[in-house]
């Protein structure tokens, strides 16, 4: 067969599956190995780790299903697999998949796709076995589904220690067939059980109206095995309503020697059908790494010929008549040594094989109409070499791929590597069916890689090939002659002519001419009774072909050249002299053998790299008298093997070749000399470069010798490990017996290294450095001193101490001896090192000797060695001297402790006199503030203002705005301006009037709002923005606006239904959501201003006088009577109330106005000057109904007295500076002012700084944390420290919270009482439409109403009044005041929750505040809402009056053009989408038309500058 030209043919291959790694799609399982994969409709399944993945084409994942039996959710549980996985369609297109595994005694589950329903789950259908097969198919009869099922469920070995054997009547049971709806056995249908043997099941297939399982006893995998395998066929039962089967009977199936069957394939080809094999030899379980290079095989076995001689029922225990069993025997298509899988398909009417190994490789075959296998292509290798999967699929969506499994992972592998090839010529004369010539791209392609190819003119496949006709012809030139040509005229490049019956004998290139060649026969191998087969291998410069040949009656025409009788044919290497000559060759071997003058005992290596070998050694006999001595490397079947000719003879016995670089595979290698019969074939494994894992340990001493491990792959190749440095390179280190995956080394000596010296280790194959690891030099074990105990008589124990290091010594690694003087002689005893144990000061080396008691040692002349590798130390003796120095240095050491004590007794006196002192203090301190508190809790009362004036409000339309644009104030103005008049009065106005018209069609309106926000740029703000904008545009059209709110809300709801309906409007995450908001503002403004502006204005205004009856920091604002814990003032000194007379003059510019008047204010000795200013205002204002008429920076306060008047300020010369720099603001007490001062309101002569402006330089009662610890000099306490703990305060926001319950009280039930019984229409309305939506979607968990309509009233209208009352009032909300809002505000969604409150000791205080009120709130919310539900439905009329005479009340309230401005910004920016979405709709013609009239119109104003 035609291929590349054969300098390239081996590496090309292997550069496009290392193009392919850059990264295939792949998805991989967690944590377990893949057991099964199958393809369904339009993806893929995964299952492994007790769970099926479900992957789209590309291995996205789309959905991960685990087993009903799983326990411990997906990952890898002992002895659980899957053993069963197929998927089917049934006729109304809902797909269904089978999944087996093998726990719970073998339990079978059908799911329905895409839900993955379950069907069925039923237990002991499948092998329970780990290692137990377990095949099966799904077929259709009379619109019934049924499983034809083959498995081991029973099996010797395994009976002792699994329970999972079934039942004594079902031990045998092998085959059955079942229902799909119920996974039940029953007999009509067929159950088929085994004679004594277990049997071991590979696949199950359909063909026609029969069905056949191939399988090979258990036994078989024993090495002396001789019975080959078989295939099991069964046939439909006659009756057309029933899907049983009935045995036909079993064939036995003959590929070789081989008696095992690895993996099936069914390739079907028109009305044939083939079943392709992979076949293995049984192997020891001690030499699995030594594989043949014939090891497996594939074997094709035409269908058809199977079930014509599938009879015997000699394994089964069946009734009927059975034939003598018969063997079908076919030579392989291809041989390789470490097949496990294979799948076939036919692409342009060829045969297409894809081959996986066990190591990693993906191959692809092509075979010709001979069934004769092109040179394997390498599509794909993986990386970690680990073994394929033995199954693969193609593609269901795109052919073009095909799925690669392998441990946990799974990858999707182009089918061709068409990019190889840049020629046309060699496109198509490589005869890969999936590749083809595109004209256009001038480029090797796959079909539908063809850009813009829309015939199939522009694609040309192999059928347009010049040499797709190319075949050998064989000719007899002359006696004991043969020649061969190709059909086409082409100049050979390479020929070879082989014997392949009765003997194996290479000719290679004897005479080349042009486009033929010829070789001389010996008459040795030809007899009369002949049967010859030669095989004939030609190349030229574009294509390979390989072609076998049998010959008949041709020994008369070889030797006489009388070729009458002479035929030959070509056939296929399977079909080749099945029986007829079997005992002529062996008789023609022998004598072969007789004739032979060399004889090979080894060769050496016999494992290399990819990257060849310079010199690999044959050693035998007879090497000098034999001529034309030629090594031949054979690989893969139809791939052109390899003739080397020696190197160089040394001897007789002796003599070397240099293999070639070549790809990864095990090849036959055999010694061919004088034209005669090769040497019987050895294996030459082929492997990748090596590769290291790990390295232990990885340190060493400078020394050296320190036996190091390496772990990783193919070590056999390996030729030397260097370790280089920068002063030192290629330093050869000395090897210890290894393996292929373990490389053992000891270190060498490097004295010139320095502490943590880093050397790199590399290993090197051939003249290539492939780096490994990094190896760290550290200096010698340091031993610091022995001791050795001879009280243990006879036996010794020694212990050698040393000082800690990073070496990580083991007691392996230590030889410890000690050697002494007998006489004359030095003796050595070894120790055996019984631990190593590490302290933080040293290490301690335990070691022992048993010795006999007859033994003496003289302990004067004992010297201990220890020895690491290399580096050999003698370790001194423990000194005797130390003990006198022990002696000396006692008394010292006592004296030194007793004095020690003694000081440390007198201190520790002081210091618990000290530390009584301070606990004495601050228990004063504590218990005197928890009873001023409890006394404050008991006795205080607030003195609320009753009459605080009229209520502030403000007016509709500021009110709306401050709703509807919290964040954006800008709009408040912008609503309120003229638009600029036009001089076309008409045109301006017919733009406005066309739009509005156009967002009053509700479907219009709907889609636009659907459309725009499916936009991604289209942001939260921006809806926010819409919604508002929309309500001012339909200010005037509630009763419509209303529709629009009903249609988005039903269409939320469907959104929201799909995840979690109880979140339905909590978030502002949508249009409607707003509009709701402001929906409930416009509808809900009158009831606000008449029922609760009162009892909200009464509680602001409580909430400021209780924060200012006590100190609060003019700087942080934060205050002792707070109701937030973050606001509190706790770092407060004592402070006490100052009453002072304020004079306030008369305002010259207020000539209307009173004269001087004195007014008495209550003011704190703590206060600020500003604070105190601030109290002096409002104290006029509580007096006199009407504000001072000067604002607070614009007044000044003048302290009067006898003796001088004195400006008071925050700031002045008299300040106090603190450390670094800061300064502290002036008080009342600063300035020493007393009970009954005056004090005179002045009006400023220029208007300074603001007093209340203050930086980071200035502080008023929370001092810098330097000053803290400073004592504070009080009255009573002069000279002590005052202990302060926030804790202590935090009975003043139970205080705060007591002083004002009455009013937050009142403003909650005036939210959720029913003035007159009866509910504003709004809310009425509202809750009702929510009911009735909940009775539609048929829900009945009552609590999810009850959540919407929370969600839709108090949380999204009512606590957004509750912490913004400059929403509802002309005042200024303070961040203290918003401080204790927020705690209100939680307090009351509190009351509104449906979940039980579990507070514990630690919880929040703003929770704990109100926790005991919270139960008695919700009684009466669940009472509110009641109460709602049973009032009568409003009618629509009812609504819609009321809607409109909201409308009406809000005539001209705003500019409406401005709103209709900001929406159509909104379509011109997304017209394109809009339109888009127009024009895919029904009815929506007319809207288009009216929508382009007003962009246009619009446009036009642009232009003139109207907008």
């Amino acid at each position: 067969m035609a291929a590349p030209p054969p300098a390239l043919s081996w590496a090309l291959p292997l550069l496009a599956a290392l193009a392919g790694a850059g990264g295939p799609q792949s998805f991989e399982l967690p944590g377990a190995p893949i057991d099964n994969i199958e393809v369904s409709g339009g993806g893929v399944l995964v299952a492994g780790g007790s769970c099926v993945y479900e992957l789209r084409p590309e291995l996205g994942l789309r959905r991960r299903v685990m087993p009903a039996t799983a326990e411990q959710g997906c990952g890898e549980p002992p002895d659980v697999r899957s053993n069963l996985l197929l998927a089917y369609e049934e006729s109304r297109g809902v797909g269904v998949v089978l999944t087996g595994w093998t726990q719970t005694n073998g339990h079978c589950e059908v799911w329905e796709q895409p839900t993955y329903h379950l069907r069925v789950n039923r237990s002991e259908v499948v092998s329970c076995l780990p290692d137990g097969s377990t095949a099966g198919v799904v077929f259709q009869v009379a619109n019934v589904w049924y499983l034809a099922l083959a498995a081991t469920y029973s099996a010797p070995p395994y009976r002792s220690r699994l329970k999972c054997e079934p039942s004594l009547s079902d031990e045998a049971t092998v085959i059955t067939v079942r229902r799909v709806v119920d996974l039940l056995t029953k007999e009509d249908l067929g159950i088929i059980k085994r004679k004594n043997e277990p049997l071991h099941f590979v696949d199950a297939l359909q063909w026609g109206d029969h069905f056949f399982f191939p399988y090979y006893k258990l036994k078989a995998r024993e090495v002396n095995n001789t019975e080959p395998p078989s295939m099991a066929v069964l046939h439909q039962l006659h009756s057309p309503s029933e899907g049983g089967l009935t045995l036909k009977g079993h064939v036995y199936l003959e590929c070789g020697c081989r008696g095992l069957i690895v993996s099936s394939s069914l390739v079907r080809q028109d009305e044939r059908g083939w079943w392709v094999g992979v076949f293995r030899r049984s192997r020891d379980p001690e030499a699995l790494n030594d594989k043949a290079w014939n090891d497996t095989a594939v074997c094709i076995f035409g269908m058809k010929e199977v079930k014509e001689q599938a009879c015997a029922l000699s394994h089964f225990d069946v009734v009927g008549q059975s034939c003598e069993a018969r063997s079908i025997k076919k030579l392989p298509t291809l041989i390789h040594s470490g097949l496990v899988v294979v799948y076939g398909t036919v692409v342009l009417n060829q045969i297409v094989l894809f081959l996986g190994t066990d190591d990693g490789q993906l191959l692809k075959t092509v075979l010709n109409e001979h069934m004769e296998s092109s040179c394997p292509e390498v599509l794909y290798e993986i990386e970690e070499e680990t073994s394929i999967f033995p199954k693969l699929r193609l593609d269901p969506v795109d052919n073009n791929y095909i799925y690669l499994s392998s441990a946990n992972k799974v990858r999707r592998i182009p089918v061709a590597n068409c990019g190889r090839y840049v020629s046309e010529q060699e496109c198509l004369s490589a005869k890969d069916p999936y590749c083809g010539w595109c004209s256009f791209n001038q480029r090797c392609t796959l079909k539908e890689n063809c850009t813009r190819s829309n015939s199939i003119k522009d694609w040309y496949n192999i059928s347009h090939a010049p040499d797709k006709d190319l075949e050998i012809l064989l000719s007899f030139p002359g006696k004991n002659q043969v020649a061969v040509a190709a059909s086409i005229s082409k100049i050979l490049t390479f020929c070879v002519i082989k014997i392949v019956k009765p003997v194996e004998v290479f000719y290679e290139n004897v005479v080349l001419k042009n486009s033929s060649c010829f070789c001389n026969l010996t008459t040795a191998e030809i007899t009369d009774d002949d049967c010859l087969v030669l095989e004939a291998s030609l190349s030229s410069s574009s294509w390979n072909l390989t072609q076998t040949f049998q010959l008949k009656n041709c020994s008369q025409c070889i030797h006489k050249h009388e070729c009458a009788s002479c035929k030959w044919m070509r056939v296929s290497p399977a079909t080749t002299c099945q029986d007829s000559c079997n005992a002529t060759a062996s008789e023609e071997v022998a004598a072969a053998q007789k004739t032979e003058r060399i004889s090979i005992h080894s060769i050496e290596p016999l494992w290399i790299s990819t990257l060849g070998k310079s010199e690999v050694t044959v050693k035998g006999e007879n090497f000098t008298r034999a001529s034309g001595i030629k090594m031949i490397l054979t690989g893969m079947t139809g791939c052109k093997p390899e003739i080397i000719k020696v190197r160089n003879v040394l001897n007789d016995t002796q003599m070397t070749f240099a293999l070639p670089p070549t790809r990864k595979e095990a090849k036959s290698i055999c010694i061919q000399a004088n034209g005669k019969k090769c040497s019987p074939p050895m294996t030459l494994h082929y492997v990748s470069v090596p590769l290291c894992f790990g390295i232990t340990p990885n340190t060493s001493w400078i020394s050296g010798g320190r036996k190091i491990t390496t772990i990783g792959r193919n070590f056999k190749v390996v030729d030397r490990v260097i370790i280089s440095d920068d002063q030192r390179s290629n330093l050869t280190v000395s090897r210890y017996p290894g393996n292929e995956s373990e490389y053992h080394y000891l270190t060498p000596s490097l004295s010139h290294a320095t502490e943590g010296k880093v050397v790199d280790m590399m290993l090197k194959v051939e003249t290539t450095f492939i780096p490994c690891f990094r190896l760290r030099y550290h200096p010698d074990p340091v031993f610091i001193n022995y001791q050795l105990h001879t009280e243990l008589d006879p036996d010794l124990e020694l212990k050698i101490y040393k000082e800690n290091d990073n070496l990580n010594i083991s007691k392996t690694e230590v030889e410890v001896y000690l050697s002494y003087m007998n006489g004359a002689q030095t003796k050595k005893i070894w120790f055996s090192v019984q631990n190593i144990t590490k302290k933080p000061d040293r290490s301690t080396i335990l070691c022992k000797f048993k010795r006999e008691a007859t033994d003496k040692i003289d302990f004067s002349t004992v010297k201990v060695f220890v020895k690491l590798g290399n580096f050999e130390h003698e370790v001194k003796p423990t000194s005797s001297h130390i003990y006198l120095y022990v002696l000396i240095l006692l008394p010292i050491i006592v004296g030194v402790i007793i004095v020690a004590f003694v000081v440390t007794r007198y201190k520790s006196k002081e210091l618990t006199r000290k530390q009584s002192q301070q606990l004495e203090l601050l228990e004063y301190e504590i218990r005197k503030e928890i009873r001023e508190g409890f006394a404050e809790l008991q006795m205080d009362e607030l003195d609320v203002v009753d009459s605080f004036g009229t209520v502030p409000f403000l007016d509709y339309k500021h009110f709306a705005l401050r709703t509807f644009f919290p964040e954006s104030g800008g709009f408040a103005s912008i609503f309120s301006e003229d638009v600029p008049q036009s001089r076309d009065q008409t045109s301006k106005d017919e733009s406005f009037n066309m739009l509005h018209a156009l967002i009053c069609n509700k479907n219009f309106l709907v889609t636009l709002i659907h459309t725009l926000e499916k936009q991604k740029n289209f942001t939260v703000k921006d809806r926010c923005l819409f919604a508002s904008f929309l309500t001012i545009a339909l200010q005037t059209k509630l009763v419509y606006l209303t529709h629009i709110l009903e249609v988005l809300t039903k269409d939320l709801m469907e959104q929201s239904s799909n995840v979690q309906p109880k979140l339905l409007l909590r978030r502002t995450e949508s249009v409607v959501e707003k509009l709701l908001t402001n929906w409930m503002s416009v509808c809900l403004s009158g009831f606000l201003r008449e029922t609760i502006g009162e009892p909200f204005y009464l509680l602001v205004t409580t909430l400021n006088q209780r924060i200012n009856k006590g100190p609060v920091d003019a700087i942080t604002c934060k205050a002792l009577y707070t109701l937030n814990e973050d606001w509190l003032l706790w770092q407060v000194s004592e402070f006490k109330t100052v009453t002072v007379n304020v004079i306030f003059e008369k305002i010259p510019e207020n000539e209307s106005g009173d004269a001087c008047q004195t007014i008495q204010v209550n003011v704190l000795d703590c206060d600020t000057i500003g604070q105190a200013k601030e109290k002096s205002l409002q104290a006029f204002l509580n007096k006199n109904g009407f504000p001072y008429g000067l604002q607070l920076d614009e007044i000044g306060l003048e302290l009067v007295s006898e003796e001088q008047q004195r400006e008071l300020l925050d700031i002045d010369g008299s300040s106090e500076v603190m450390e670094d720099g800061i300064r502290k603001l002036n008080t009342i007490s600063h300035y020493e002012i007393s009970n009954g001062a005056t004090i005179k309101v002045f009006k400023k002569k220029t208007n300074t700084r603001s007093d209340v402006d203050y930086s980071d330089e200035h502080c008023h009662l929370i001092l810098p944390d330097s000053e803290a610890n400073k004592d504070v000099k009080g009255a009573g306490h002069k000279g002590k420290q005052k202990f302060k703990v926030k804790e202590m305060y935090l009975t003043k926001l139970l205080s705060t919270k007591v002083a004002i319950h009455s009013v937050v009280e009142k403003l909650f039930r005036s939210i959720w009482s029913l003035p007159n019984n009866k509910a504003p229409v709004a809310i009425k309305y509202f809750f009702d439409f929510l009911d009735a939506q909940a009775e539609s979607k048929k829900i009945t968990d009552p609590d999810v109403v009850h959540i919407w309509k929370t969600n839709s009233l108090p949380l999204r209208f009512w606590v957004n009044i509750l912490k913004n009352p400059q929403f509802v009032f002309d005042i200024k909300k303070t961040s203290h005041i918003d401080g204790c809002l927020s705690v209100i505000a939680q307090a009351f969604m509190d009351a509104f929750s449906l979940a039980e409150q579990t507070l514990g000791k630690e919880a929040p205080t703003n929770k704990l505040l109100y926790a005991k009120d919270i139960p008695l709130y919700k009684k009466e919310v669940k009472a509110y809402y009641k109460a709602i539900r049973d009032l009568p439905p409003l009618t629509t009329s009812e609504v819609e009056e009321f809607l409109t005479q909201e409308s009406k009340k809000h005539e001209n309230e705003f500019n409406e053009k401005v709103a209709l401005i900001e929406i159509h910004r909104y379509i011109v920016k997304y017209y394109d989408e809009i339109v888009s979405k127009l024009e895919r709709e029904r009815g929506f013609e007319e809207v288009q038309k009216q929508l382009q009239q007003v962009k246009a119109l619009f446009d036009e104003k642009k232009k003139c500058k109207w907008l």
